[in-house]
C-alpha cells in the first residue's frame, strides 16, 4: 500500500472523487439498510434540499453506486438502493466516522485557533 501515488492519472485517486461531493458519503451511508424513496432519505438526512438530493442521486446513478428503480404505479414511485460498489464505499465510510469521533475536536480546536 506503500506504493500507491493519487496522481491525477492513478485510479487509486477514484474513491477521493468519488466521495469528494459534499453529500456523497451522507447519502451512501443512509442507503446502508436498503431502499429508500427520495422522500424518505430527505427526512433521514436533513438538511439537504430537493435539488441538491436529486443531483447528489443522479451522480451516484451516473458512477454506478446507487441504482433508480421507477414503479409503474400511478402516481410514480421511485427508490434508491446501493450496488455493490456502492456496498463497498460504505468500509471507508465507516473508517471515516471512526476518524472523525476520535479526531474532531483536534480538528474543530485547530480551525478555532487558526480563525484568530
Amino acid at each position: 500500500m506503500d506504493d500507491i501515488r493519487y496522481a491525477a492519472d492513478c485510479q487509486t485517486r477514484l474513491a477521493l472523487d468519488l466521495l469528494s461531493g459534499t453529500w456523497t458519503g451522507v447519502v451512501l451511508w443512509t442507503l446502508r439498510d436498503g431502499p429508500l424513496r427520495p422522500r424518505e432519505l430527505r427526512d433521514r438526512i436533513g438538511g439537504i434540499s430537493h435539488k441538491v438530493l436529486n443531483q447528489t442521486l443522479r451522480r451516484l446513478e451516473r458512477d454506478g453506486l446507487v441504482t433508480r428503480r421507477r414503479y409503474a404505479e400511478a402516481p410514480p414511485r421511485v427508490e434508491y438502493d446501493l450496488t455493490d460498489p456502492g456496498r463497498g464505499m460504505l468500509e471507508p465510510l465507516f473508517a471515516l466516522g471512526r476518524w472523525t469521533e476520535r479526531y474532531a475536536d483536534e480538528v474543530l480546536n485547530a480551525q478555532a485557533l487558526s480563525g484568530r
